[in-house]
């Protein structure tokens, strides 16, 4: 006797368990600043001016994780490319979000697409993430979030929270190289061989990502 495989949780599914399990072993106070700072965050403009579908991606060179360099130009020379902005190794929702990706990346291949992963982490700590995930798609080095920046997509952590990440064991200044605590917003953009974005997925809420399934079915659009 056979039964059928259940389907994998989506991205979200997940996302909300953790969120929700991760709220509610917070004391009063940190939930309460935890509510505050975004709510603070959902009210602000960052990625007011984010790139968005049909806009140009800005061209970069970067150092990835494995101590050379990737252009940007010269992975769409090769086919579609799907760049994923991810806050740092440090994020349990980013941690969510690599193994949702890693589960269809071979979908991703198979459609002649190359994932690249941006984060502000420094060189070292990008390779420990690259490591500690046995991620198969390229990770690359934005330190200063120069490249977020073009992207619009920059964003400070609230003051009220940082003491908190530190108290989590989330040291942003020492993952980053600086004190800065600016991140990126987590984006996804799918873009053609000509560098225009087709499929763009920008949130402030830093729990919420682009769904593995809507970047595949993007890439089949672009496979005609």
């Amino acid at each position: 006797m056979t039964t059928e495989s259940q389907p994998l949780p989506t991205y979200a599914e997940q996302a909300d368990a953790k969120r929700e399990a991760f709220m509610a072993e917070l004391d009063d106070g940190a939930r309460q600043t935890m509510g505050e700072t975004f709510a603070r965050l959902m009210a602000s403009d960052f990625g007011a001016n984010a790139i968005n579908v049909g806009d140009m991606a800005p061209d970069f060179t970067l150092p990835n994780a494995r101590g050379g360099e990737q252009r940007l130009g010269d992975a769409l020379a090769q086919g579609p490319v799907v760049l994923n902005f991810y806050r740092g190794g440090w994020c349990p929702f980013c941690n969510l979000e690599f193994r949702a990706l890693q589960q269809r990346l071979p979908e991703m291949q198979a459609l002649g697409a190359r994932l690249i992963g941006i984060s502000p982490e420094t060189p070292d700590n990008s390779l420990a993430t690259a490591e500690k995930h046995a991620l198969q798609f390229d990770v690359l080095s934005d330190v200063g979030n120069r490249v977020a920046g073009q992207y619009g997509l920059e964003m400070v952590v609230d003051e009220a929270v940082r003491p908190l990440y530190l108290e989590w064991g989330l040291d942003i200044p020492a993952a980053n190289g600086d004190d800065s605590y600016v991140l990126p917003i987590p984006a996804t953009y799918v873009l053609d061989r000509d560098g225009t974005v087709r499929a763009a997925y920008v949130d402030k809420n830093y729990t919420s990502r682009m769904e593995p399934e809507a970047i595949v079915a993007a890439l089949r659009d672009l496979a005609g």
